[in-house]
């Protein structure tokens, strides 16, 4: 039985070309599981299309940029690419839980409307303007200072809380956000 016909294709079809170890590590990654990433992120979202195209594409986003950052410390590419799906679906549940308690969601909120909201598809012109974006922000990540990188891998590459931040850089959590948010801003201004 050919197995793309055992569950829906998902889209955007992504398609990353690099030249670094990287780029090439990931693309053979993705080409032997997508298949199963994407189904295991319907099984996550509940059957949701559009919410398991978002869990995906950030999928691919978060392990490209980490695959090219450090390829040499990537074993198992395709169990890898699992690990980061199950992250990016922990934090959009957190992100969620997040909103409901600050936003109160009127009765005559419309439903589909909310999952377009939250899940917009990727298309073509946007998945290139992405990948343009990410070798940017890459490249301003290279620039940085070693302080500043090594809070950039412990923040966004192993999403570790602030807490566990601030005593690995044995600092105080309140300063340890103080860092996070001024990294962000430093990273937007080089992007920007």
């Amino acid at each position: 039985m050919n197995r793309n016909n055992a569950a829906p294709q998902l889209s955007p079809q992504v398609c990353f070309h690099g030249s670094n170890q990287g780029d090439a590590l990931f693309e053979r990654a993705w080409r032997v599981i997508k298949f199963d990433l994407q189904r295991r992120a319907l099984r996550l979202v509940r059957g949701d299309r559009a919410a398991a195209e978002e869990l995906v594409a950030d999928t691919a986003l978060k392990a490209l940029i980490y695959m090219r950052r450090v390829p040499q410390r990537i074993r198992n590419p395709e169990g890898f690419l699992f690990v980061v799906l199950n992250h990016v679906f922990l934090d959009s549940v957190r992100h969620l839980d997040r909103e409901e308690r600050v936003f109160r969601y009127s009765a005559d909120f419309d439903d589909d409307h909310w999952s377009e909201a939250v899940a917009p598809t990727l298309q073509p012109p946007d998945v290139v303007e992405l990948n343009e974006s990410l070798s940017s922000i890459a490249d301003a990540i290279e620039h940085l200072p070693r302080e500043s990188r090594q809070l950039f891998a412990l923040k966004f590459e192993q999403d570790l809380p602030y807490a566990v931040i601030a005593e690995r850089l044995h600092i105080s959590e309140a300063l340890a956000r103080k860092r996070v948010e001024l990294l962000r801003r430093r990273l937007r201004q080089k992007v920007g």
